[in-house]
């Protein structure tokens, strides 16, 4: 029997004429029906966030901070539940499902805690004859209405990474989940459901991508967060209108791995990096350059572990690669190793394809110009090339076009903060692969990567406006 799932319009939730089918992306059976919002039910979703924006800005710090505790406390009571429907509906293998419903609910916690701490500063304003006798101070007050668009590939935790923060800080909101993982934003919205949030705090609306505009014209909403490819985020960004916008997009992130590094433990962070959720994710290790000196013995340990990894049903706990989210991605995978292939590249392993199932994939000797090099696979492959000098090795790196996270192996401080000077990127994450991430960090992007930090404390800066007092004595 199909589950059925409503949306939330303005706390509660509600039916519609029209329904999105929801699959088991490992079988391909529909296993669930949402119901879907027009563009009437998103304009009521909007109109009561703008009524709900005052009765959301009175609510105390202590008030948020239990509306998010109350979230923990059920998230936490319904881990098993979340994690199953996050396999179910995201393909993702069940050992990394529990994972992300983990980081669910960290998310929450960290957001429980910064509630209570958003600060203001005393500002001295006499720093010349003029302003003597004046004094100045400032605090942070929500931006309003935001407008979410979260990802399928993250299904609970990236749609958290933007609802927690506006709790904390008392925006409400509108939230459009993935087309193709609605489920995991709408079991968040069962529970906000049990709180006492202001009528209006949060509507929770699947729709189609060409129903969606209004999450991103409308001029009632302040501030548009959206996460998913360059070329969609980019793209709203032009027609935003005066809105704030934050864009967290893709990659093809690098790792560096010198002659210095302890081999075995890279070997095992980036498999795990290259692979992890089938390389669906916008920090998955995608490019690998090895020292000249190490790169036989690294790419022999490399492509032993790599065809070690077992494929399969995603609900099997010792499943590390699971489906990629349809076929058609897997499509555009196979396509592209076959033709950096053609080009000249040499498979080491991998590179077969059953329906959506696609291989762990190292690919070596790729020309410049090939997707898999240049742009973000989004699947489980990876490409391997050899450095000589380690500022060699950094150079490469900022060829690319993305600047989210890059991975270094070194010993050598020095070089550490050398690549932290000059990587194009937001985050430089030293003896681990860039696909690492804890919930409260800086997380970002440069150039095609985004724009703006999650993290909570710092959405949290996104979501709310200084405000300035001035006082003559």
């Amino acid at each position: 029997m199909q589950n059925k799932y409503p949306y939330y319009l303005a706390n509660r939730p509600a039916a519609s004429n029209d329904n999105l089918a929801v699959t088991d992306k490992y079988s391909g059976e529909v296993v669930a029906r949402v119901a879907v919002a027009d563009a009437k039910a998103i304009d009521a979703g909007i109109a009561a966030a703008v009524r709900a924006a005052e009765p959301m800005r009175k609510l105390a710090a202590y008030e948020r901070q239990a509306i998010l505790n109350h979230c923990v406390k059920r998230f936490t009571e319904r881990a098993e539940e979340l994690a199953l429907a996050l396999c179910v509906e995201a393909g993702k293998p069940i050992r990394d499902s529990r994972g992300e419903v983990g980081r669910l609910i960290d998310t929450f916690r960290i957001a429980a805690e910064e509630s209570v701490r958003m600060t203001g500063e005393v500002l001295p304003l006499d720093i010349s004859p003029r302003a003597r006798g004046y004094a100045g101070m400032w605090k942070r007050v929500p931006i309003g209405p935001c407008s979410f668009i979260s990802p399928f590939n993250f299904p609970l935790n990236l749609a958290a990474h933007k609802i927690a923060p506006a709790l904390a800080v008392g925006c409400p909101f509108v939230l459009k989940p993935a087309s193709r993982t609605p489920i995991g934003a709408l079991l968040i919205g069962e529970v906000l459901a049990e709180t006492d949030l202001p009528e209006g705090a949060f509507s929770i609306l699947p729709c189609s991508r060409d129903g969606a505009d209004l999450f991103t014209t409308d001029e009632r909403l302040k501030l548009l967060s959206f996460t998913g490819s360059p070329d969609v985020g980019w793209a709203l960004k032009a027609k935003a209108g005066k809105k704030k916008v934050v864009l967290e997009l893709g990659g093809n992130a690098a790792c560096i791995v010198d002659a210095d590094a302890d081999l075995d433990h890279a070997v095992q962070r980036i498999v795990f990096g290259a692979f992890y959720q089938s390389g669906q994710s916008c920090i998955s290790v995608q490019r690998i350059l090895a020292h000249e000196d190490v790169y036989d013995t690294f790419w022999d340990k490399l492509v032993a572990a790599t065809k070690a990894l077992k494929m399969g049903d995603p609900k099997s706990e010792d499943t590390f690669i699971g489906p990629l989210i349809d076929e058609s991605e897997a499509v555009r995978v196979e396509q592209w190793i076959h033709r950096a292939v053609a080009a000249g590249a040499g498979v080491l392993c991998g590179g077969t394809r059953k329906g959506v199932m696609m291989e762990a994939t190292l690919l070596e000797n790729v020309p410049e110009g090939e997707p898999v090099r240049d742009r973000e696979v989004f699947g489980p492959v990876a490409v391997l090339s050899r450095f000589t000098s380690f500022d060699e090795a950094l150079a490469e790196v900022n060829r690319s076009a993305y600047g989210l996270q890059a991975g270094i192996f070194t010993r050598d401080i020095y070089k550490v903060h050398k690549a932290w000077d000059e990587l194009e990127v937001g985050g430089v994450i030293v003896g681990d692969v860039p696909s690492w991430r804890v919930d409260h960090m800086p997380y970002g992007g440069v150039k095609d990567s985004g724009l703006g930090r999650e993290g909570i404390r710092f959405s949290m800066e996104d979501m709310t406006e200084i405000r300035l007092l001035v006082l003559r004595s």
